[in-house]
């Protein structure tokens, strides 16, 4: 087995193994306009697509992006998509709600999710994206007996609402799925895939921008002032005036942008691929090329690269900013767990980047007077972010007050105890992960 001191590859990477095919793009400085319709801050997916929407629509468009354009979540996450399993699985009662209100809000939520899939590959087909799109499902694979036994419960529900087409696979007939022996079954979720999340975004900004959006990259935002009429966004790179704001940093929401930064919890998520690997190696971890996700509480995830001949497998290393050298360790050490015939496999690329959680574990839009939000991808940002910038973007064009989807439920909900510090990430992620490894440990 490969000791710490020689799992990296001689040109090892700290940055995304995506930014190989499409890297965020430098802007050039140029002139910031005195006006714009519709100011945009954050120029991820959602962001893009909020700004493409507008622009169908019409309405002058401009991205206020704090780096390079895309090089936070949306260049750096795992490229899977399914629309529906985590919204059901995080669902909770409202006040007041009985159980008949309660499903038929959650179905609401299942459909309009599994409209955010639709809405990606719609993108895709619609512009021509070239981003690996395969849709050849997904697992979650079982970290104990009973979480196979809940998932079952679930599958007449998420069938019906989002034509997932899922079904259970009992433990011993997964070794035709992953070539790992650690977990009790999958889900199989039939309607969902994987692509390269970087080559996405890159079709997704080259379309804002003919369809006349503006982005201005290296422009982060100081303020937001409300004004008559409007607001004044202030940056280093001078004063912009819009007749309506909307807010689509989610990971990245700091604070001065309409005390959102206290109402989302940003965690730091990490991933590695390794070095190519022999087609039959690669072949052994997953012989379907399906993506997978874990039914723990802390999540791993991986996929084969969109070429087949790396693994990229994630998770949350570390709940604190951490150096990627040492998130690749850990990531390394728990691959290994799960596929112990990669020992010896080295590591190319090691990167990380931040999700947004919502306390009430749900993705949210809303606004009034002016300033939007779309925020909480809650880690299915591909599909839901995307549509939910799109979302936002046509209830800005049709002036309604009305909720257009299910995720559009008011404001979201904060604690008065929360102002954006997440110290206490630390703390809870270690329970967390030893509560994980007990369970595992009780069920073998």
């Amino acid at each position: 087995m490969a000791s710490t001191a020689d799992i990296f590859t001689p040109d090892f990477q700290r940055r995304p193994y995506w930014w190989e095919a499409y890297e965020p793009p430098e802007t050039g400085l140029d002139t910031l306009p005195a006006h714009a319709d519709v100011v945009i801050v954050g120029g991820g997916y959602t962001g893009i697509c909020c700004a493409l929407a507008l622009r169908r629509a019409g309405i002058e468009a401009l991205v206020l992006e704090a780096g390079r354009p895309g090089q936070g979540a949306s260049t750096r996450s795992g490229g899977q998509v399914s629309g529906g399993v985590n919204v059901q699985k995080k669902a909770l009662a409202s006040v007041g709600e009985n159980p008949a209100q309660r499903e038929q809000r959650l179905a609401q939520r299942l459909r309009d999710a599994a409209d955010s899939m639709t809405y990606v590959e719609s993108l895709i087909e619609t512009h021509g994206i070239q981003c690996g799109w395969r849709k050849t499902g997904r697992l979650t694979t079982m970290w104990v007996p009973q979480h196979y036994q809940a998932w079952q419960q679930r599958l007449d529900q998420l069938n019906s609402c989002t034509g997932s087409n899922a079904r259970m696979i009992p433990r011993d007939q997964l070794a035709a799925e992953i070539g790992s022996p650690i977990y009790h079954g999958a889900a199989l979720i039939e309607r969902a895939g994987h692509l390269h999340p970087a080559q996405l975004y890159g079709g997704m900004l080259q379309a804002a921008r003919d369809a006349g959006a503006r982005v201005h990259g290296n422009t982060p935002v100081q303020r937001i002032a409300r004004l008559a009429g409007g607001y004044d966004i202030d940056t280093p790179r001078g004063t912009v005036r819009a007749q309506q704001v909307v807010i689509a940093t989610n990971g990245y929401t700091g604070p001065g942008l309409a005390d959102l930064g206290r109402k989302v919890v940003p965690i730091a998520t990490y991933m590695i691929a390794t070095e190519e690997l022999s087609p039959d190696l690669a072949a052994s971890l997953l012989p379907t090329n399906r993506a997978v996700s874990e039914s723990r509480r802390v999540v791993n995830h991986y996929r084969l690269s969109p070429d087949g001949r790396r693994l990229l497998f994630g998770g949350r290393a570390r709940f604190t900013p951490t150096r990627e050298d040492t998130t690749a360790r850990l990531l390394h050490r728990a691959m290994l767990k799960r596929f112990p015939q990669l020992a010896g496999t080295r590591i190319s690329h090691s990167w990380g980047g931040n999700v947004a959680m919502t306390l009430d574990s749900m993705p949210h839009i809303g606004g009034a007077d002016g300033l939007y939000y779309a925020l909480g991808c809650n880690g299915s940002g591909v599909a839901m972010m995307s549509y939910l910038g799109d979302s936002v973007g046509r209830k800005i064009a049709a002036q309604s007050r009305d909720p257009i989807n299910a995720f559009d439920m008011g404001e979201i909900p904060g604690h008065p105890f929360y102002f954006g510090n997440t110290w206490f990430l630390f703390g809870i992620g270690s329970w967390y992960q030893a509560r994980d490894a007990y369970d595992h440990w009780r069920a073998r």
